[in-house]
């Protein structure tokens, strides 16, 4: 809001000097949205040791206060420019949660009616840059697997920029990303994760649509301490010298890390979206983790939630880790009411079963909008 303010404040002054340059901002309004939930979990379990905590968090369980409040501002009658404020809780006995803080800045230019650019300086996830398929979920269940889609969407990935093409029957998305783990143990430097994702999107029929995606990351050491600031990143393309990487290994043993494991490899995922009409919705998606076909994770989910009248939904997800064929099984299925337009309550029946850990949990969840 004081950012708003400065800038009305410098369009008045700019005003007087060209009166006939339109700003970018002249005679726009900035929409806000706000969403709050309300997640609350009765786990039927006679104690949590490791396993059983391991198996919540596989089951995608989350409880707590999430708020996210977004502010939309239209520039050029066609460029958008977003700001989302997010507050979370912050551990196991903080209920209230965290105050609000700025998570993403994200601005979008239509430059045509087929193409597109998107430029996201902080908070980038891929469903960010991606095409907007996963509005199936946006009513869905109470846990992530029934709720977010493939995890390769909703995992955090720093800054991105990226393009996306619109034909009549397939929309096409390429977008690159950069994040920083900052000092790992035993490295020289700071590791940068250079990650690209992909997606197409096929419009089978009318109500139905096919969606590939997938990313791909490489590490990158920087081998001096130093930081260039937020937004700029070293890149090379003539010097073809040893890096970083090849001094480390010869100068030092290697060090068994977890940096390497997981972001040397991407992920690749399929997801299928049908709607049988207004309200009823059928889907499922697999996705491949760490190009390695024994890591799967998959859901399959049903649901009629009509907006002015009760509805209700079903999801069974897995998924494979290792040479088990069932490392993890979820069952769940809930009901939604809506009250009004801007209140939701969803309680929830989930059973799940994770290696020998198995236990039923009732759910419930109250959104408000704003």
């Amino acid at each position: 809001m004081k950012l708003r303010d400065r800038q009305d404040k410098v369009e008045r002054v700019l005003s007087f000097y060209k009166p006939s340059n339109g700003s970018p901002f002249q005679e726009t309004s900035t929409h806000i949205r706000g969403e709050v939930d309300v997640l609350g979990a009765l786990l039927m379990m006679d104690n949590v040791d490791q396993q059983k905590h391991d198996a919540i968090s596989s089951a995608g369980i989350r409880t707590g206060i999430h708020s996210k409040f977004t502010f939309e501002t239209t520039i050029r009658q066609k460029d958008t420019l977003v700001a989302e404020f997010v507050a979370s809780e912050k551990g196991q006995s903080d209920v209230l949660g965290s105050p609000l803080s700025l998570a993403k800045v994200f601005y979008a230019a239509n430059i045509s009616d087929w193409f597109s650019a998107i430029a996201i300086p902080m908070g980038a996830h891929c469903r960010d840059v991606g095409v907007a398929t996963n509005s199936f979920y946006q009513r869905g269940g109470l846990t992530n697997y029934s709720s977010h889609g493939p995890s390769l969407l909703n995992e955090h990935r720093g800054s991105a920029v990226g393009l996306m093409v619109r034909k009549p029957n397939v929309v096409a998305s390429l977008a690159q990303f950069v994040s920083v783990l900052g000092m790992q143990p035993g490295s020289i430097g700071i590791t940068r994760i250079f990650g690209t994702f992909g997606q197409i999107v096929c419009q089978l029929s009318r109500s139905t649509k096919l969606s590939l995606m997938g990313i791909h990351q490489v590490p990158k050491l920087s081998s001096q301490q130093v930081s260039l600031g937020a937004l700029a990143v070293p890149v090379g393309l003539f010097n073809r010298r040893k890096g970083p990487e090849a001094v480390m290994e010869a100068s030092s043993p290697p060090i068994e890390t977890h940096t390497e494991e997981n972001v040397m490899a991407g992920s690749i995922a399929v997801m299928l979206e049908s709607e049988l009409d207004e309200s009823t919705r059928i889907g499922g998606w697999l996705e491949m983790q760490k190009s390695n076909p024994k890591h799967l994770q998959w859901a399959v989910t049903m649901s009629d939630t009509p907006e002015d009248d009760f509805g209700w939904g079903l999801s069974l997800a897995g998924s494979i880790q290792g040479p088990k064929s069932w490392d993890h099984f979820q069952a769940e299925t809930f009901l939604n009411f809506n009250i009004g337009k801007r209140c939701r309550l969803q309680p929830a029946l989930v059973y799940v079963m994770d290696g020998t850990a198995q236990f039923p949990a009732l759910m419930f969840r109250s959104s408000w909008s704003l």
